[in-house]
């Protein structure tokens, strides 16, 4: 399943989601038990950085015991950490779930679909084709080294708060405190929607 630019009138799959639809989904779930939510947050700045990030939302869609509740629209962002125009520009979205996975299953899942992509971790701050970040689960908060919960940076990252506040105003990252608070002390310089670019949510 590929992505497709639109122009003119937005398809209303996509986010925010109407209260009708939520509804709709909420019914589809009859294989989720006891469902924890989760966010995630998606990245690539190589390749065919739009088609990379609606495979991503469709391979999470396909996973069982994980539902695709949401889909943000794109951010275009400059990259953190290196020279400027060393690299190409990233498009971020935040992905938000219902999972029966815990967090370690739903972060081998997370991995997997990275590595699907030829994913290469032998550089901090490197370009990559995609980028999966779990950034919150539930109300979870852990220092576990292999996953902290929430992401220890998400809320100094508007390319995260930014996308995550379109598809749930109402949201708190545990910890931290309201997604629209932390989004109101962050720059957002290098941080641009793409209003011309838009992301499936899975059917």
């Amino acid at each position: 399943m590929t992505a497709s630019l639109t122009g003119g009138q937005s398809d209303p799959t996509v986010q925010p989601v109407p209260a009708s639809v939520v509804e709709k989904v909420d019914a589809a779930d009859t294989t989720l038990h006891n469902p924890q939510r989760a966010v995630l947050s998606l990245g690539s700045n190589l390749g065919n950085r739009l088609e990379t990030l609606q495979a991503a939302v469709d391979a999470l869609e396909d996973t069982p015991g994980v539902r695709v509740k949401a889909v943000s629209p794109v951010y275009e962002t400059e990259p953190w950490g290196v020279e400027p125009g060393s690299q190409p520009s990233y498009f971020n979205a935040v992905v938000v779930l219902k999972t029966t996975l815990p967090p370690s299953s739903l972060l081998e899942r997370a991995h997997a679909i990275e590595e699907a992509f030829h994913r290469v971790r032998d550089e901090r701050w490197g370009p990559r084709t995609l980028d999966v970040d779990i950034i919150a689960y539930a109300g979870t908060v852990s220092d576990d080294p292999r996953l902290t919960l929430p992401h220890p940076r998400a809320h100094e990252r508007a390319f995260v708060l930014a996308p995550w506040y379109d598809v749930d105003p109402e949201a708190e990252l545990p910890g931290r405190g309201p997604v629209a608070d932390l989004l109101d002390i962050v720059t957002r310089d290098g941080v641009t929607a793409r209003e011309d670019l838009e992301l499936r949510l899975p059917e």
